[in-house]
């Protein structure tokens, strides 16, 4: 079952119960889902639908982070919709996992000094064994660590 069955089904079941906050949060997704899948006139990986949910995450916490602190309506609705999103995202990976891969990587590579200077080369190996599986900025923070 895809996502956008799952969504849809989702959906359906919150408009039964009368839940239109979450109703509403399920239809944005529903919509991006679709939107993605006309884009591409094919079928969408799992991959990629899990990209477009991170998406719709970060869009809502960038909304959250620049909401003025008084409009607590905006801030509520944003994070409703982050609890409902989550729910459809897999689990990201932890530091320790990522850790796990980056030293499988330099194994691979044979770089047991890693300097700035292989970071080209570690991040080109890394990034298709970890994407849309960790957040990209925690990876770059943990390939920089481990140039001091």
């Amino acid at each position: 079952m895809t996502k956008i069955d799952l969504v849809r089904q989702e959906m359906m079941k919150a408009l039964k119960a009368r839940d239109m906050d979450r109703k509403d949060a399920l239809s944005l997704l529903l919509s991006a889902l679709k939107a993605k899948f006309i884009d591409k006139r094919a079928d969408l990986t799992e991959e990629e639908e899990n990209a477009i949910v991170y998406k719709e995450i970060k869009a809502e916490q960038e909304t959250i982070d620049t909401a003025p602190a008084d409009r607590v309506d905006i801030i509520e609705k944003s994070k409703l919709r982050i609890k409902v999103y989550s729910e459809f995202a897999p689990q990201r990976m932890g530091e320790d996992e990522i850790k796990e891969v980056i030293q499988n990587v330099l194994h691979q590579l044979g770089i047991t000094k890693p300097t700035p200077q292989d970071k080209g080369k570690i991040m080109k190996s890394l990034m298709p064994l970890v994407k849309g599986k960790a957040d990209g900025g925690l990876i770059n923070k943990l390939v920089e660590e481990m140039f001091q």
